[in-house]
């Protein structure tokens, strides 16, 4: 077997590098120095440069454009924004285009894949349902009305809805499995109220109120938001990655500086021990990531395994939720007083695992989930 990334994947880290490289975590807005939100858009600039250097189609099939490579790739840029903060709805955005290219009726992606890729055109989702505890898809129904449908209901916690021009929203139609509707954000019937991050950023509640969306603006292809949810946890566990692996280096940089008793704190006992608890988590998340990745780019193509993705995806995000949150911790406690300094940027990095370790599901919600599947599919 061949672990190694593609060659073409390699090149799509190297681009991100470069294009993060101006990137200075500790100029990020902090959620602990601003009242509300602390921005009303995302970073513009950042998101042209990823536009210019190809990244925002990094998933696209070549005809329109794009790289054509997979999760695993996406998963790779992912890790690298989160290291330094990136403000860029790239998970959101690369994760949608991808479910309008492999779900989406041709007038949808002719509509909506080329301006995705340019970066003239902001795609998100919603994926958090009324409460962030109960299914996505319960929280809005969907129903016919000739050739058209009509969206009612209300999403919560929507990622940088106010920023999108489309959101792709789950709903029910009460058979069947879940449809998948691109939303307009100046549609009709839609309005957004200001809700905040646990990392400070801006989102949004939805409300649909009569929100009537094209037929061929909605994905009704079964699996097409199973897919796009999972999708969006790997992608998170992808940040978490990146933001812990980021912050232990941050650590070991300082504790290998700062001096007690005339010798570095790194060279005690109790810190080693703690730092290297954490290189275990971060490792454990490395290795389920790429196994829920993997699994999402396999499943396409048919292969399968003795659980559903949906089975690795949570066990990726059990690993990142709570090994994120040891990492910060650890990383706090190690830090002393120096880490809750607003000049130094630790206490950003904090705020930001917090919010992803809550979201799409804390830990347990997932470990809920697992069991449900292991109950289902026997593994004798």
């Amino acid at each position: 077997m061949d672990f190694t990334f593609t060659e073409e994947q390699q090149a799509a880290v190297e681009a991100a590098r470069a294009v993060f490289a101006d990137v200075a975590p500790d100029g990020v807005p902090s959620p602990a120095l601003t009242p509300g939100a602390v921005a009303d858009d995302f970073d513009r600039p950042l998101w042209a440069k990823l536009a210019a250097s190809d990244l925002l189609s990094l998933v696209l099939a070549e005809e329109l454009g794009g790289a054509g490579l997979d999760a695993v790739a996406l998963c790779l840029v992912l890790r690298e924004a989160a290291r330094v903060l990136a403000r860029v709805p790239l998970l959101e955005h690369c994760a949608t285009a991808m479910a309008v290219q492999a779900h989406g009726s041709p007038e949808l992606a002719a509509a909506l894949l080329p301006g995705a890729g340019r970066g003239t055109l902001v795609l998100t989702a919603a994926a958090h349902g009324r409460s962030g505890h109960d299914p996505a898809e319960l929280a809005v129904i969907a129903r016919r009305e000739g050739e058209a449908w009509i969206l009612e209901g209300t999403q919560t916690a929507v990622p940088w809805a106010h920023g999108a021009d489309w959101i792709a929203v789950p709903a029910h139609t009460g058979e069947g499995e879940a449809v998948l509707a691109l939303v307009p954000r100046t549609a009709d019937g839609l309005a957004l109220a200001e809700q905040v991050s646990t990392s400070g950023e801006r989102l949004a509640e939805l409300a649909l109120d009569g929100v009537r969306v094209a037929g061929t603006h909605l994905i009704e292809t079964p699996g097409a938001w199973e897919r796009l949810r999972q999708l969006l946890a790997t992608g998170t566990c992808a940040l978490a990655l990146g933001l812990g692996e980021n912050v232990l280096t941050m650590t070991s940089g300082y504790t290998g500086k700062r001096e007690q008793f005339g010798f570095p704190v790194a060279t005690f006992q109790a810190v080693a021990v703690q730092a290297a608890d954490r290189y275990i988590d971060l490792r454990a998340m490395e290795v389920t990531l790429w196994q829920a990745a993997w699994r999402l780019d396999a499943a396409t193509g048919g292969a399968g395994g003795p659980l559903p993705s949906s089975g690795d995806v949570a066990v990726a995000k059990i690993w990142a939720s709570e090994g994120v949150r040891r990492v910060v911790q650890t990383a706090q406690h190690l830090h002393g007083g120096f880490g809750a300094d607003t000049d130094y940027p630790l206490h950003r990095y904090h705020a930001w695992a917090k919010q992803l370790e809550l979201q799409l599901g804390p830990a347990a919600a997932h470990e809920e989930a697992l069991g449900d599947l292991l109950a289902a599919h026997p593994l004798a």
